[in-house]
């Protein structure tokens, strides 16, 4: 007989968290999130998202075996900046039952509509696209980059059967050192460089020494640059910092660099070394008592860095910003013996950055989706 139970206790979390470790423990592509991270995060008075949203998780059981977990979220700085009523799933993950998943999703949309949400549901986010979000639908080939999400090829029938369809693709470019053409990156290089200085912009590392004032000033900018994409939420200050404080001790300043017009910074670019390559090896996310050694040390050991961020605000767009970064950051990683760079998510839809990608060599690798339900 199966049943769902809202996860209310240390306990059901820890379950919560756990199951799909189990789910795919035979399954070589699959790396376990940290523990700590995921417990954080759906924890109330830990994660700075529950100051303006809520998370409920639930699990699904056949008897007394977990078989399914999934979590209703409200957010409420989404619903506030779209003028909307919406709601989201995420953290979803099943054994390959049609029923199981139903009674799954039938819970999240019963909890969201109790809460008042009127418009639709969308998902997967975890619990936002500031966070890892996106069904993996095409690419399972390989093991998912940093903060990047994985599932297996069933679960986009089981979405699908209750009643969810595709609202957008976004995408995961791949660039190979042995395949992509070095001259013409230079040459790109170069003339962007020229670009941009005639614009009077300066591009520049970011300062680590004085990385809480680049924080704030970058935060201004993110929410700025990604304002027009797809249900994007602006981060709140303690969002930022809170985000921030945990790249920062991965972070390699040979990937992370802005530009200025003056002092105000117009855009910025950040890739991280991609430490999955790490923690596919950690048992059940656990990093301790050797684990955390073994993350500080892989950002000096991948052989693949994921640009996460990159964006440019209104008005600096198309000055040759956008590409300067991309050759400066694939320059670096060359310097630095990196195999591959992996460019994501690209929303499918942003034909002009998917053009430009293309044309320096990338190459889709990876198609991510984002569902939707009408109420």
């Amino acid at each position: 007989m199966k049943k769902i139970e809202l996860v209310t206790s240390k306990k059901q979390l820890k379950s919560f968290i756990d199951f799909p470790h189990k789910l795919y423990k035979d399954d070589p592509n699959y790396v376990p999130e940290l523990f700590i991270a995921q417990r954080d995060l759906l924890t109330p008075g830990k994660h700075p998202f529950h100051e303006n949203g809520k998370i409920q998780p639930f699990l699904a059981y056949d008897g007394d075996k977990i078989v399914g977990r999934i979590a209703a979220i409200i957010n409420k700085n989404h619903n506030a900046h779209v003028n909307s009523n919406d709601g989201f799933w995420g953290f979803f993950d099943c054994i390959n039952d049609s029923e199981t998943a139903k009674l799954l999703f039938r819970s999240v949309e019963d909890w969201l509509k109790k809460e008042g949400v009127t418009k639709k549901i969308m998902g997967p986010m975890n619990p936002s696209t500031n966070d890892t979000c996106g069904l993996l639908v095409d690419g399972f080939q390989t093991p998912p980059k940093v903060m990047m999400t994985y599932n297996a090829p069933y679960y986009q029938q089981l979405v699908e059967e209750n009643g969810y369809t595709k609202q957008i693709d976004i995408l995961a470019y791949l660039f190979n050192r042995n395949t992509y053409d070095d001259s013409r990156m230079r040459r790109l290089h170069e003339l962007m460089k020229k670009r941009t200085h005639d614009r009077n912009i300066v591009i520049r590392k970011i300062n680590v020494k004085e990385f809480k004032n680049e924080t704030r000033k970058l935060r201004e900018t993110y929410n700025l640059a990604w304002d027009k994409n797809l249900d994007f939420t602006p981060m709140t200050k303690s969002e930022f910092e809170y985000g921030a404080k945990d790249m920062k001790m991965i972070l390699n300043p040979d990937y992370c660099m802005v530009a200025e017009d003056g002092d105000k910074i117009v855009g910025f670019v950040l890739a991280l070394p991609n430490i999955n390559e790490t923690l596919i090896k950690v048992k059940k996310g656990r990093l301790l008592p050797t684990g955390i050694f073994k993350l500080l040390s892989a950002k000096k050991n991948v052989k693949a860095i994921r640009i996460i961020m990159l964006g440019v605000i209104e008005g600096y767009r198309k000055a040759g910003i956008e590409m300067y970064f991309y050759s400066s950051i694939i320059d670096s990683a060359i310097k630095n013996n990196i195999q591959y760079v992996e460019a994501s998510w690209i929303l499918e839809n942003n034909i002009l950055m998917c053009k430009a990608i293309e044309d320096i060599g990338g190459k889709i690798d990876k198609r991510y989706r984002i569902f939707e339900k009408q109420l």
